[in-house]
């Protein structure tokens, strides 16, 4: 028997990184999962895999998401389980940051899980014991210079969630998840291509090792399932205790910004 046998589940950012490895491992838990992403040959990919729906959609757009999560409803039958997780990364300075940036992190990373959460919420609140887990970030509990659009909408995320679980308790639970520095699409870029930020992110991390997508999976399906039964409302940090040594990402907009030094600062 599985943890989430039965359940009815949908996935924002479904395609690739944490979204996709949450996909397989509510698949492989008895779940139906609807796969939703902007890129829909990838979500086509997952939910092939998996057994599951896809459905195309960019969740910064609220009346694409209401069709999308309403057809995903119709096609597995209701809605029990949401996982908002769809998400976009900048690093710029608040001088220097064009408001169209500021506003494309925020309506992806903010506005994106409220798009999905509002439009969700219907659906799974006929089920009457239905779950909601937020993609939030270190970032949001404890920013660094150069992540003030991505650090807000982040911790704007947490306290969104914890305002979901105020209003809709008991016909469901609400709980963000704040990763640390895991190998995604997302941070590729960096981690592929800058061997001194891998080791200096290995330093300071006492599980001494890079977060992986599964790593985060495997906290999404217990807060979606019966044993975190009592947990609500809360936010729970996945980094492998980089946070004990500071901000995730301290220093590296020195590093990355035009003029900024070679090595980043250890």
């Amino acid at each position: 028997m599985g943890l989430v046998d039965g359940h009815l589940a949908l996935v924002t950012g479904g395609a690739s990184g944490i979204g996709r490895a949450t996909c397989r491992r509510l698949a492989a838990e008895g779940a139906r999962v609807a796969v939703l992403d902007r890129d829909r040959f990838g979500a086509e990919q997952v939910a092939t895999e998996i057994g599951g729906v896809a459905v195309g959609v960019d969740v910064a757009d609220p009346d694409a998401v209401a069709g999308a999560v309403d057809r995903a409803a119709a096609e597995l039958g209701g809605l029990s389980i949401t996982f908002a997780n769809a998400g976009v990364g900048t690093m710029a300075a608040i001088g220097e940051m064009a408001p169209t940036e500021w506003q494309t992190i925020v309506g992806v990373n903010l506005g994106g899980v409220f798009h999905t959460v509002r439009a969700a919420l219907p659906h799974l609140l006929r089920h009457g014991d239905a779950r909601v887990v937020s993609t939030a970030s270190i970032s949001g509990v404890r920013p660094a210079a150069g992540e003030s659009a991505y650090a807000a909408a982040k911790a704007g995320v947490a306290a969104f969630t914890a305002s979901l679980a105020l209003e809709h308790g008991p016909a469901l639970r609400a709980n963000a998840v704040s990763p640390g520095m895991i190998a995604t699409g997302l941070t590729a870029p960096m981690l592929d291509n800058f061997p001194d930020i891998v080791e200096r992110m290995i330093e300071k991390t006492p599980a001494a090792r890079i977060g992986t997508p599964e790593d985060v999976a495997d906290v999404v399906l217990f807060l979606c399932s019966d044993l975190s039964r009592f947990v609500n409302g809360q936010n729970l940090v996945v980094d492998g205790g980089m946070l004990l040594h500071g901000a995730g990402v301290d220093g590296l907009y020195r590093y990355f910004r035009p003029g900024g030094p070679v090595i980043p600062d250890r």
